[in-house]
């Protein structure tokens, strides 16, 4: 028997005639099939609790370096796995199979991701050694344990004497400066002395945020007592002090002296590559059937062929086979300062009327009205370097006067009319915005299954296929559109190879300003961010969008949808793997433990 949504949809696609008896008939199938979903499990419903469980512990163990809060989290996704496999798999709908293996991988992924921060944690043991003694203290508050002023008065003081120690101790782990300093510090020291202790910049980052962490822990813990119990004022007040000044040194020597961050424009860009065993995981992790490498050679391959059509669009430009040349006459074309946010209100308009004139997907007049757009500050632009999305913003790139000449033409070249144009289409409709309107209200359950390559890929189709139905309208804007699919080619192939240690951030910046046609200030940006977000992140951009494109492949160019019903289907499903939002879509036959599979860009990628 058809599920009730089904019958609906049978309904809709006029498989149902109308008339009394056929109507009658149509509402006892319809009841029966309605009261044969009831008896079927809620998915979303176990979605939405296990969504709360999991919030509730993150809220209520809000300790973020702590054993206690990693070791619950654990035992959270062994209970919901464990509920998971008490349901009866074959009983479920298609739409509550897809939930079903979108919660265990949820699960199965969270598993993976704390297993990494036990180990993480333990890699810090000898710079907070004083990290457990806060956690015990924190905790006996928590359980309302009476509190023993005089002998947390010695923990906090100990917990100083350590940190003023280890602040002596740590030194950089290659030579520089700051060494230099510490080994005419170690040799005026004592023989019996503690021999210094050598950090990473990495390693002295991640310190750093552990130290400022419990900083604010052991305030909030004293603030709990301050003037409340007598006895607890008397005894801690001075410790807690010292401990709050000593931390606060500590820290600032990890992540300014060690790790090198200043706040400056020259500071090192520290990130943390997570080695080819933890992206292959990552990678599965994501229901993707490749390898890291093909992943790239995916990227290369397409860098390629954005290269071939450069220099297509270069020589309607009059620049010969130059596509650098044409790329730069495209960013000298930039509107005037005070105009950018006009000119992005404009572009913005003009991708709802192509949308709406080409029957792309449906744009529900409140999602045509409630989006405005923000400029992006000078501080935000040092990570976004070009537009943005959130909160029915779109955030507007542009030269500030607050900073510096070179950097603000640099900025002004980054973001160009051409540039601006399908950034606009992006971030806006038919990109993010449209997708998070109708997210929020339809399988909205699904939000909690967030994946860069639906939320990402989704924007990345949308340019994909606003290029085959003419978008761009001359050579230049067309040069404009593949930088930006060259740039996500790019980031598939340097974001990668960061995480595999193929390839250094200085490289990474060389690759986007050589080869990608990028501005330095803006591949300086992207790479800042890059080392810092979710390792698979970037690779999410361009890797989803050709999932999606290919999936349109599959039902629009073999005539089963419309360009609109897809988009519109695929907008509805929301998030999840592409490969699973296939399933959904074409009822293709899941089980409980269902692997990736789907070879979406051809069985040989490499050569």
């Amino acid at each position: 028997m058809f599920s009730g949504r089904e019958i609906l949809a049978r309904r809709e696609r006029g498989c149902y005639k109308t008339g009394r008896m056929k109507h009658l008939l149509l509402c006892l199938l319809l009841s029966a099939a309605f009261q044969a979903d009831a008896a079927l499990p809620a998915l979303p419903d176990l979605v939405r609790e296990y969504e709360a469980d999991h919030n509730a512990l993150a809220s209520f163990y809000n300790l973020p370096y702590s054993h206690i809060r990693l070791d619950r989290g654990e035992q959270l996704q062994r209970q919901w796995l464990g509920r998971l496999q008490q349901l009866d798999f074959a009983a479920l709908d298609q739409a509550g199979k897809v939930d079903f293996v979108l919660l265990r991988l949820t699960c199965e992924n969270e598993q993976r991701h704390l297993t990494r921060e036990k180990q993480r944690l333990a890699e810090l043991a000898q710079l907070v050694p004083f990290r457990g003694a806060v956690e015990q203290l924190e905790l006996a508050r928590w359980r309302l344990e009476r509190l023993d002023g005089a002998a947390a008065a010695t923990q906090v003081s100990e917990l100083t004497t350590q940190a003023r120690q280890l602040r002596e101790r740590v030194t950089p782990d290659t030579p520089g400066e700051a060494e230099k300093k510490d080994e005419k510090k170690d040799a005026r020291k004592k023989a019996d002395d503690a021999p210094p202790l050598k950090v990473t910049p990495v390693l002295a980052l991640r310190a750093a945020d552990v130290v400022g962490q419990i900083r604010e822990t052991l305030k909030n813990w004293f603030k709990y007592y301050d003037g409340f119990s007598p006895d607890a004022s008397w005894w801690l007040k001075k410790p807690c002090e010292e401990a709050d000044k000593e931390l606060e040194e500590y820290g600032k020597k990890l992540k300014e002296e060690i790790a090198g961050q200043k706040g400056k424009d020259e500071d090192p860009l520290v990130g943390e590559p997570i080695g080819a065993a933890a992206l292959a995981a990552e990678i599965h992790g994501e229901f993707l059937p490749y390898t890291a490498a093909e992943l790239i050679a995916i990227g290369e391959r397409e860098f390629a062929w954005c290269e071939s059509e450069m220099k297509q669009a270069a020589r309607k430009m009059g620049c010969g086979g130059d596509w650098q040349a044409a790329l730069a006459r495209v960013k000298a074309d930039s509107v005037p300062p005070g105009a950018q946010d006009e000119f992005v209100a404009q572009v913005g308009r003009e991708a709802l009327a192509f949308t709406t004139r080409h029957q792309f997907a449906t744009v529900p007049p409140l999602c045509a009205e409630t989006w405005r757009v923000a400029m992006m500050a000078p501080e935000t632009l040092k990570n976004i370097p070009y537009a943005a999305y959130s909160h029915q913003h779109m955030l507007v790139a542009y030269a500030n006067a607050a900073m510096k000449q070179e950097d603000k033409l640099m900025v002004m070249r980054g973001n160009n009319r051409a540039f601006t144009r399908l950034t606009t289409a992006h971030e806006l409709i038919p990109g993010h915005h449209l997708q998070l309107f109708v997210a929020t209200r339809s399988h909205p359950h699904r939000r909690l299954f967030g994946t860069p390559f639906y939320l990402e890929g989704w924007a990345l189709y949308c340019e994909l296929r606003f290029w085959d139905l003419g978008w761009a309208r001359t050579p230049e804007e067309k040069i404009g559109m593949l930088f930006w699919r060259m740039h996500r080619a790019a980031r598939v192939i340097v974001s990668l190879k960061y995480q595999l240690g193929q390839m250094t951030p200085a490289e990474m910046i060389a690759f986007l300003v050589d080869r990608g046609g990028h501005e330095k200030f803006g591949a300086t940006s992207e790479v800042r961010r890059f080392i810092t977000a979710p390792p698979l992140y970037q690779a999410g951009y361009l890797i989803g969008g050709l999932q999606l494109r290919a999936l349109h492949d599959e039902l629009v160019g073999r005539g089963r949808l419309t360009e609109q019903q897809f988009n519109d289907a695929v907008l509805a499903e929301n998030s999840m793997p592409i490969e699973l939002l296939r399933a959904s879509l074409q009822q293709l036959p899941l089980t409980p433990d269902a692997q990736p599979g789907w070879k979406f860009a051809g069985e040989k990628i490499m050569e």
